[in-house]
């Protein structure tokens, strides 16, 4: 796997360079702001991009937005998000933007580096990784722009397709059986207007597209 880091705090891109590469991954660059992200991603077409969002120089969105533009210039390219906050604005849009490659991960709460190997490779692989704590935040912004379309549980279903679990890993988890999850399922994509053969991913999809309103 060809990856490029984005990070501006020195010791944390070294440890992360460090890390894949004993794992036997490449990281063809690591790069410390927005700009350089974007030059090195055009420059090495990686297959993930690790990014920070606070980066020079006003430390605000700088990574995030970054990433949103390198996605619009090469959108094969998987981004995951490495973060210390949610930013629900230009998350979603990152989201949006394509239903390929996304994850959105936050540093204090990935406890196992098995879990962040595990998340860094379904995105490159072109699948989502997202924290349940940013899907909460997120599907919480976008009740309040259109609520009513899903049932409570319903949303509870969609959030662990999110976070990119099986039916019958939230059948596990919501204690009900996997026919309810099914229904579930199959109610979400009805009501999200993804119909049956529209595409492969529509699990990705429905999260994208409830996210995008």
């Amino acid at each position: 796997m060809r990856v490029v880091i984005a990070e501006d705090s020195a010791i944390l891109r070294d440890g992360l360079a460090g890390l894949l590469t004993d794992r036997g991954h490449h990281v063809v660059a690591a790069v410390g702001d927005g700009d350089a992200l974007r030059a090195a991603a055009a420059e090495h077409r990686p297959d993930v991009c690790v990014v920070d969002i606070r980066m020079p120089p006003s430390f605000t969105d700088e990574g995030l937005r970054a990433a949103i533009a390198m996605r619009h210039e090469q959108p094969d390219i998987g981004v995951l998000v490495f973060s210390q906050y949610v930013e629900t604005r230009y998350a979603a849009e990152l989201l949006a933007g394509s239903a390929r490659g996304v994850g959105y991960l936050l540093k204090d709460r990935v406890a196992d580096v098995r879990d962040f190997m595990d998340a860094l490779t379904r995105v490159a692989d072109g699948g989502t990784a997202l924290d349940p704590e940013v899907v909460s935040q997120l599907l919480g912004a976008s009740r309040r722009d259109g609520p009513g379309r899903l049932t409570p549980r319903e949303r509870e279903v969609l959030e662990r397709m999110a976070e990119g679990r099986s039916n019958a890993g939230i059948a596990a988890e919501l204690v009900v059986s996997g026919g309810a999850v099914e229904k579930h399922v199959a109610s979400i994509f009805a009501k999200l207007g993804l119909p049956p053969g529209e595409s492969d991913n529509r699990r990705v999809l429905a999260v994208l597209r409830y996210l995008g309103g």
